[in-house]
């Protein structure tokens, strides 16, 4: 014999999987027209990402005036936003990793060591649900010349961060020539827009 309960449950299943149903089904963003495609093999390893993925700053220029559902989040610290420049395009300035605050702690390639921002994935998040992201479906991620843009990716992917992610191989500097000097590349040398002025709301929650 069924009883009451267990026709309730029933009930309440078939109305659950009903809902399911007609739920809208997320579509995954168009792959990007890219002019000059850019090959993993083509890069350093601590570039590559899981998505695979990748843009030239050049073609990120391009890509960010003609659609108006692609973003561009700058990864790098404020420090740098503000000493070296941004590229005006940038929707948001949202660090993955900071200089370690005990600065006598160097490494063995003669920098500072950095520490990953724990904040980062749920900043992202955020901005992700704000009116600022509204109708964006992919993401061009940017640091320096294009290795600190790759862990953010990998950070978002693990997170399950459903958007799609393209890393900016060669960045906001771009790489180094052989006199060490980043001049080989990347979005200032490509002579897209930048600025040195912090405007409002760059910095997600901070304003």
């Amino acid at each position: 014999m069924t009883t009451l309960p267990h026709l309730c449950r029933r009930a309440a299943a078939a109305l659950l999987i009903a809902g399911c149903s007609l739920a809208p089904l997320a579509l995954a963003a168009a792959p990007l027209d890219l002019q000059e495609p850019v090959a993993a093999d083509s890069l350093k390893k601590s570039k590559h990402t899981a998505p695979g993925l990748y843009i030239t700053a050049a073609e990120a220029g391009r890509i960010l005036e003609a659609q108006d559902n692609v973003a561009l989040i700058d990864v790098r610290t404020p420090s740098e936003i503000m000493l070296i420049g941004y590229a005006t395009k940038a929707a948001a300035n949202i660090p993955s990793k900071f200089v370690d605050p005990n600065l006598a702690e160097t490494s063995l390639k003669g920098t500072y060591k950095m520490v990953d921002n724990p904040a980062f994935v749920d900043e992202m998040k955020v901005w992700l649900a704000s009116d600022a992201a509204r109708g964006i479906d992919t993401l061009l991620v940017m640091c320096r010349s294009g290795s600190r843009s790759a862990d953010a990716i990998g950070r978002l992917v693990e997170a399950g961060v459903d958007i799609t992610l393209y890393n900016v191989v060669d960045g906001f500097e771009g790489d180094k020539n052989e006199a060490g000097v980043r001049a080989v590349n990347g979005w200032r040398n490509a002579g897209l827009p930048w600025t040195y002025k912090i405007r409002d709301g760059l910095r997600p929650g901070t304003n």
